[in-house]
């Protein structure tokens, strides 16, 4: 069976698997990560709704990055995700890389995917972004345009 996919968005790797970290392990959890030869790449404290520290973690030169996120405040999502898992961190979302956000998003919107947020925004390190509801695919899931790519 040959389905038409021309008007499917460009969706074209795995950019990051996001993990929650407990608030103060960051530093401890980077260094972890590093003993199996990640290498941090970025860091950033992302404030608004999302309340929480990044560290972004590379192996080797592929495309692929493994996201560590602490929350910043009692408020954060990724601290009531902690809470909801009995105290403990774990996968927070997986982020696909997309060629153009506005267009992934009207695509999903008009398929009828349960988006979270009503447009694409800004996200951390120059990106645009929004988060796809985990009723629709299972787990959250983020759409990430790099503009550097």
């Amino acid at each position: 069976m040959s389905e038409d996919l021309s008007d499917v968005p460009g969706f074209q790797f795995v950019d990051h698997v996001a993990i929650a970290v407990r608030q103060g392990e960051l530093d401890a959890q980077v260094k972890q990560y590093g003993l199996l030869g990640f290498r941090e790449i970025h860091r950033e404290e992302v404030y608004g709704g999302d309340q929480v520290r990044e560290a972004l973690l590379q192996v080797g030169d592929g495309p692929n990055l493994v996201q560590l996120l602490e929350p910043l405040s009692p408020d954060s999502p990724v601290q009531k995700l902690i809470d909801k898992n009995g105290g403990r961190g774990g996968l927070a979302h997986v982020a696909f890389r997309v060629r153009n956000a506005q267009a992934a998003f009207q695509y999903m919107k008009e398929v009828g995917f349960q988006l979270i947020d009503k447009a694409p925004r800004p996200g951390s390190r120059g990106t645009t972004v929004f988060f796809v509801h985990p009723k629709s695919l299972g787990v959250l899931i983020e759409i990430v345009e790099d503009p550097a790519a």
